[in-house]
């Protein structure tokens, strides 16, 4: 069991730290504009080395927004879950921590696959067409392998809460 949420609380840092990353930098998208590179994020677009807010409130960028910040939310409340579940004690009968670790992340996983299905769907129908030269950046890689291991955090959070409840079981009152 514990080796089970060892690895969980592992992919959760990993996932938690690419997540905070993803959202936070500005190379989610990289184009040639006016025969000058330029590369756009969440929250700012780069300009040759001239960054400038992005001011404008268009849906997608906020729904992206909000997706992954709700994914590192979740994703942070998993890892506060997943800490506690190595104590022995439980506080709640009813309320499995391994369990509630899981299902913050699948959560999370929840949370960021939308965020990033929203920006892909819009990027590659109307901003791909509107640039001819672009390519998916960095950021925006992060964000899928974020996407990879907090999915990999629960399953492991799952397996350790179905070993706890298979040895509880098994285990004569």
């Amino acid at each position: 069991m514990y080796s089970f949420m060892g690895g969980g609380l592992f992919c959760a840092w990993v996932g938690t730290i690419l997540l905070v990353v993803a959202t936070a930098t500005d190379h989610w998208m990289q184009y040639r504009l006016s025969g000058s590179f330029a590369h756009q994020g969440l929250w700012r677009y780069c300009l040759g080395s001239k960054c400038y807010l992005q001011t404008e409130s268009i849906a997608y960028w906020n729904a992206t927004r909000a997706f992954m910040i709700l994914s590192a939310l979740c994703a942070t409340s998993g890892i506060i879950m997943g800490i506690l579940a190595f104590a022995q004690q439980p506080t709640f009968t009813r309320l499995s921590r391994p369990f509630s670790a899981g299902i913050m992340f699948f959560a999370s996983t929840l949370f960021v696959l939308l965020a990033l299905a929203i920006y892909t769907g819009v990027t590659v129908s109307f901003l791909g067409r509107r640039f001819g030269d672009w390519r998916f950046s960095w950021s925006y890689i992060l964000g899928w392998v974020a996407l990879l291991m907090t999915f990999f955090a629960g399953i492991f959070y799952m397996c350790a809460y179905r070993m706890h409840e298979c040895r509880r079981l098994s285990t004569p009152r």
